[in-house]
């Protein structure tokens, strides 16, 4: 008689469903309401459980079948619009499992599609909504976490990068929390970063504001972290072989160079060698403009003085290379690597002063 009565298990396309249910019941209902309490309850074991279904526990595996069922389940209908406005209400647990969720899903295929890209291409306005959680302390790591799984669709990172959210990451990256400047920072470089040919792209015809933003606000921030960051992530940009056009942009302005040239000159060690990275670029460059050639020559003994006494800090570096090999040593890979980069660092220094020794004024 058991047998009969039997419950039938849930499966992935009910749990969603559920959720889907009870996201729109609790938007409606008021915070008086006797049964709140309740359904946020179930709310957020419907969330725990879909994340179990996408991640597996411990001891299984997700299942690909059951996974498929629920992403197809999941973006049939508004129910990621609905979690995501949702998202401030739930607790704590219940947001991080929504987050993790939201992730997962945008790597799910369904027949051989990332059918969240093709939801998000529908629901732009989704993307506004994650950008602008940065302002919200409480569910801005949350949006933020979401926003960058995202992004990993090349359409979706072309539209946030020719929008005009876009110019908001300059100001989102100087909140004065930690933690969600950290976040903001690592969005900015997402975007700028995964997808090549979409960024090389956008800086061609958004050059002029982007570079006017990013030096005033991020170069030549008050906030130390601010400028290192954006000295390093400047390097990364121009560095990449598909942004060469816009490097080469870049390195034929003499405002540009002086900014380089003031944080050369910065008390710490880190933002100067990230400063060379790019200042180097400016020297090596062989249709250097003649104004930036003047500058140079105007301050060649100073920058030879300069980069005379220019060195990578570390005791173990200057000691292993005069030894070899490295490995009979017992280092690590990162000391293995800190060499390798100081070997180079000096090979880039050494080509910068005797490019600036030689020159003649224009």
């Amino acid at each position: 008689m058991k047998a009969l009565f039997k419950t039938k298990p849930r499966t992935p396309a009910y749990l969603v469903r559920q959720t889907r249910d009870l996201l729109i019941y609790l938007s409606g209902c008021s915070d008086r309401d006797t049964k709140r309490e309740l359904k946020m309850a179930e709310l957020s074991k419907l969330i725990w459980e879909l994340k179990l279904i996408l991640y597996g526990s411990g001891e299984n595996e997700p299942v690909a079948e059951a996974c498929a069922e629920l992403t197809q389940e999941f973006f049939k209908e508004n129910t990621l619009r609905l979690l995501i406005i949702f998202l401030r209400k739930m607790n704590l647990e219940a947001r991080r499992d929504a987050t993790q969720v939201v992730a997962n899903l945008q790597r799910q295929q369904v027949k051989s599609r990332l059918i969240a890209s093709d939801y998000l291409e529908a629901n732009l306005d989704l993307m506004e909504l994650l950008i602008s959680g940065y302002e919200d302390l409480d569910i801005a790591l949350h949006y933020g976490g979401m926003l960058k799984e995202c992004i990993r669709h090349q359409s979706i990172a072309r539209h946030v990068l020719e929008s005009q959210q876009m110019r908001k990451f300059f100001d989102y990256i100087q909140i004065p929390n930690f933690d969600v400047a950290a976040d903001a920072t690592a969005t900015f470089k997402e975007l700028l970063t995964r997808h090549k040919s979409t960024v090389a792209e956008f800086l061609k015809w958004n050059y002029d504001w982007f570079f006017a933003e990013y030096n005033t606000k991020l170069l030549e921030s008050e906030n130390y972290v601010t400028r290192r960051q954006g000295v390093k992530l400047l390097a990364e940009i121009l560095l990449d072989r598909s942004n060469c056009a816009v490097m080469v942009r870049y390195v034929s302005s003499k405002d540009n160079m002086r900014i380089l040239m003031n944080l050369l000159r910065e008390p710490s060690k880190t933002i100067q060698i990230e400063a060379f990275h790019v200042f180097k670029l400016f020297v090596a460059n062989k249709n250097k403009p003649d104004d930036i050639i003047n500058i140079l020559v105007a301050n060649r003994t100073k920058l030879l003085f300069f980069f005379s006494n220019f060195k990578i800090d570390g005791g173990i570096i200057s000691f292993c290379l005069e030894l070899r090999p490295c490995w009979q040593l017992g280092l690590s890979l990162i000391q293995v690597c800190l060499i390798a980069e100081n070997e180079g660092f000096e090979e880039d220094k050494a080509h910068v002063v005797k490019e600036i020794a030689e020159l003649q004024p224009k």
